[in-house]
C-alpha cells in the first residue's frame, strides 16, 4: 500500500489534483480520504454556534480517529469513515465502508500539522496557490455547496481562513515531499507527480 498525502489551502485546487490523479490510475486500487469527514461532532452546540465554528484550526480535527483508521487500512482491515454535513456541522449515524486498497490519499487542508498523520504518509504533496485564486474559489464553493452569502464567507475568510493558513497551513509546506504551485492547472507538475506515484508504486 502507498499512502499519500494533499495539502494546501483552502480553494487551492487540491480536490482538482486529486482528480487529475484518478483519471491516470486504476481507480479501483485508489481510496480517497478527506479530512473533512473527521471534524469534530458539534450536534451539542446550537446551530447558530456551529456555524461559528472555527474549521481551519487543528483542533477542530478528530486527529486520532483519522489516524487510527488510515493505520486500519494499512495493516490491511476495512474502516467505516465518519460522514460530516457542514450544512448542519454535525457528524452523521451513518458511515461509509470503506476496503483497504493500493493506493489511499489523504486529503485536506491541515493534514501536515498532525505529527502521527504525518508519519503515516510515504509522499507528501502541497498544492500551492495565489491567495486571490484560492479567495475566488472559496466564495463560489461556499455559496453553492453550503449555503451561505458572499459577505459570510468575505467575513469569515478574513476573520478565519486567511489568519489559519497564515498560522497553520502555510507553514507546512516545509513538510512537503513535493510543491505543486498554480494548483490543479499546472499540467506539468501533475503529470511529473502521477510518473512519480507510478514508479514508486513499481519499485514496492
Amino acid at each position: 500500500m502507498f499512502v499519500i498525502g494533499i495539502a494546501g489551502g483552502t480553494g487551492s485546487g487540491k480536490t482538482t489534483v486529486v482528480n487529475k490523479i484518478l483519471e491516470r490510475l486504476d481507480q479501483t486500487q485508489v481510496t480517497v480520504i478527506p479530512q473533512d469527514s473527521y471534524y469534530k461532532d458539534n450536534s451539542h452546540l446550537p446551530l447558530e454556534k456551529r456555524q461559528e465554528l472555527n474549521f481551519d484550526h487543528p483542533d477542530s480535527i478528530d486527529w486520532t480517529l483519522m489516524v487510527e483508521q488510515i493505520q486500519r487500512l494499512k495493516a490491511g482491515y476495512s474502516i467505516e469513515q465518519p460522514m460530516y454535513s457542514y450544512i448542519t456541522c454535525t457528524r452523521s449515524k451513518d458511515t461509509i465502508h470503506i476496503e483497504p486498497t493500493q493506493i489511499i490519499i489523504v486529503e485536506g487542508i491541515l493534514i501536515f500539522t498532525d505529527p502521527s498523520l504525518r508519519e503515516c504518509l510515504d509522499m507528501k504533496i502541497f498544492v500551492d496557490a495565489d491567495p486571490d485564486d484560492r479567495l475566488s474559489r472559496v466564495i463560489s464553493r461556499d455559496i453553492v455547496e453550503r449555503g451561505r452569502s458572499v459577505n459570510k464567507v468575505l467575513d469569515r475568510y478574513e476573520k478565519t481562513v486567511k489568519p489559519m493558513h497564515l498560522q497553520f497551513i502555510e507553514p507546512t509546506k516545509r513538510y512537503a515531499d513535493i510543491i505543486i504551485p498554480q494548483g490543479g492547472h499546472n499540467t506539468v507538475a501533475i503529470n511529473m507527480l502521477i510518473s512519480t506515484i507510478e514508479q514508486a508504486l513499481h519499485t514496492r
